[in-house]
C-alpha cells in the first residue's frame, strides 16, 4: 500500500511537469523554425541582424526550462551565462561563441522532437484511465449503430464491465510510466542546460580571483583603520603621558608640590590610552568570542542593542576564529544599521548552521538579521551594508539584502564553514 501511495504521489508531481513540458515543446518547435529561418537568411547575407534577438529568445526559453526542471527536482539548475551577455550591445559572434548557446539549441531541438510525444502520452494515459472507469456509466446512452470504441466496441454490460480491468492496466501503466518519463526528461534537461564542468571551473576561478581581490582590499582597509586608530588615538594619548611625565619630572626638582596634578593628568591619559587600545584590540577579535563563544557573544550584542532584539542561535558549535569574528561583526554592523537608520521597534537575529544541500555544497553558517523598520536600505549613504558584503565575500560567502520601502529589512549572509 505504501508503494501505491508513493507511486501516486510521484505521478501527481510528474504529470504537471510533463504537461508543462508539452507546452514548452510547442514553443521550442516555433523557436526551432525561427532559428532555421534566421540561419537560411544569414547564409544569403540578410539574417545577421536577427541573430541576437533570436539567441536571446532561445535563452529565455532555456531559462524557463531550468525553472521547470528545478521546480520538479527540487535542485536548482544554474545558468551558464554571464548576466552581461544579455546586454543589447553584445555582438552576435559573442552570443554564438558561447558553448552554452549550442547546448541550449541542442536541448531545444531534442525537446521539440520528443517533448511533444512524451507530453501527449502523459496526457492520454490518465484520460484512458478515466475513460475506462466511466464507460460502464455511459455506454448504454450511445446509439446502437455507433457504440463506444474504447478500444473495442462496447455493446453489452459484459463488454462494459470488461473495461474495468483494462482501466486498472492503464492505471498501473500511468503510475509506472509517467514518473519514469518525467525523471528521464528532467535528467537529460538538467544535463544539457547546466554549465559544463569546464565552465564551472572557469566561473569558480573567476569568483575566487574576485574574492581574493576583495579580501586583500578589505585586509588593507582594516590595516589602515587600525593604523589610523593607533596613530590618532592611542599614540596621541601616550605622547601626552610622556609630556606630562617630563613636566612633572622638572617640577619635582623645582616645586615638588606642583608635580601631583601633572602626575594625575598623566595617569588619566594613560588610562584613556589603555581604553582606546582595548577598543582597537576588540575591533580585531572581540575577547568575548574566546570567552563565551559565538552564541554568547551574539547574546551580548543583542542585549546591548538599543532596539529590542530577539536572538535565535542555539546549538552552535565552535567554529574557526576568523569565521566567528566575521559573523560577530556582520551582526554588529547590521544591528548598528537597524538602530541608526531603520526606525524599527523590534529586531530579530537568527544564526544557524546549514548542512550541505548537494555534492558540490559544504556546510555554511547562515546569518539573518531582520527588523520591522521603514525599509528602503541602500548600500550607499554610509549604511555599512557594503562593509558587510565585503567582509562576507572575503570568506567566499554571499550577502543578500531585501529592504522594500515600508519594510521589513532582511540582511542575510551565508558563509561557508570550510572557508
Amino acid at each position: 500500500m505504501d508503494r501505491v501511495r508513493a507511486a501516486a504521489g510521484a505521478t501527481r508531481r510528474a504529470l504537471p511537469f510533463l504537461l508543462r513540458g508539452l507546452v514548452s515543446s510547442v514553443v521550442a518547435l516555433v523557436l526551432l523554425i525561427r532559428v532555421l529561418l534566421v540561419a537560411v537568411f544569414t547564409l544569403i547575407g540578410v539574417g545577421w541582424l536577427a541573430i541576437p534577438s533570436t539567441v536571446r529568445a532561445v535563452r529565455r526559453w532555456a531559462r524557463g526550462e531550468r525553472r521547470r526542471v528545478a521546480n520538479f527536482t527540487g535542485r536548482p539548475v544554474p545558468s551558464p551565462y554571464d548576466p552581461s551577455d544579455d546586454a543589447p550591445a553584445v555582438p552576435a559572434r559573442v552570443l554564438l561563441a558561447e558553448p552554452a548557446t549550442r547546448r541550449d539549441l541542442g536541448w531545444m531541438l531534442f525537446h521539440a522532437l520528443t517533448g511533444l510525444v512524451i507530453g501527449v502520452v502523459a496526457l492520454l494515459l490518465p484520460l484512458s484511465v478515466v475513460n475506462a472507469a466511466v464507460v460502464p456509466i455511459y455506454w448504454s446512452a450511445m446509439p446502437e449503430d455507433d457504440p463506444v470504441q474504447s478500444p473495442y466496441p462496447v455493446t453489452s454490460w459484459l463488454d462494459a464491465l470488461g473495461m474495468l480491468p483494462l482501466g486498472l492496466g492503464w492505471l498501473v501503466l500511468t503510475l509506472v510510466l509517467v514518473p519514469l518519463l518525467a525523471r528521464w526528461q528532467a535528467g537529460l534537461a538538467g544535463l544539457l542546460l547546466r554549465p559544463t564542468k569546464d565552465a564551472r571551473l572557469t566561473e569558480r576561478v573567476t569568483e575566487l580571483t574576485a574574492t581574493r581581490a576583495a579580501a586583500l582590499e578589505a585586509h588593507g582597509a582594516e590595516l589602515r583603520r587600525i593604523e589610523r586608530d593607533l596613530h590618532d588615538g592611542t599614540q596621541n594619548r601616550l605622547v601626552g603621558v610622556i609630556m606630562h611625565l617630563g613636566i612633572a619630572e622638572r617640577a619635582l626638582r623645582r616645586e615638588p608640590e606642583s608635580a601631583l596634578p601633572l602626575l594625575l593628568k598623566a595617569q588619566n591619559q594613560a588610562a584613556d590610552a589603555l581604553s582606546e587600545l582595548r577598543d582597537v584590540v576588540r575591533s580585531i577579535y572581540p575577547p568575548i568570542l574566546a570567552e563565551r563563544g559565538l552564541d554568547g557573544a551574539l547574546a551580548a550584542l543583542a542585549a546591548r542593542c538599543p532596539v529590542p532584539c530577539t536572538l535565535r542561535a542555539a546549538g552552535l558549535r565552535r567554529l574557526p576564529a576568523a569565521l566567528e569574528a566575521a559573523a560577530y561583526f556582520v551582526v554588529a554592523e547590521a544591528l548598528t544599521n537597524t538602530a541608526k537608520h531603520s526606525g524599527a521597534e523590534h529586531a530579530e537575529v537568527t544564526v544557524a548552521l546549514r548542512p550541505p544541500t548537494g555534492p558540490d555544497e559544504e556546510e555554511a553558517l547562515v546569518i539573518q538579521v531582520r527588523d520591522d523598520g521603514h525599509g528602503g536600505a541602500a548600500e550607499s549613504g554610509g549604511s555599512g551594508l557594503a562593509g558587510i558584503r565585503r567582509r562576507v565575500a572575503a570568506f567566499d560567502g554571499r550577502t543578500e539584502v531585501t529592504s522594500p520601502v515600508g519594510g521589513p529589512t532582511v540582511v542575510e549572509a551565508v558563509i561557508p564553514c570550510g572557508s
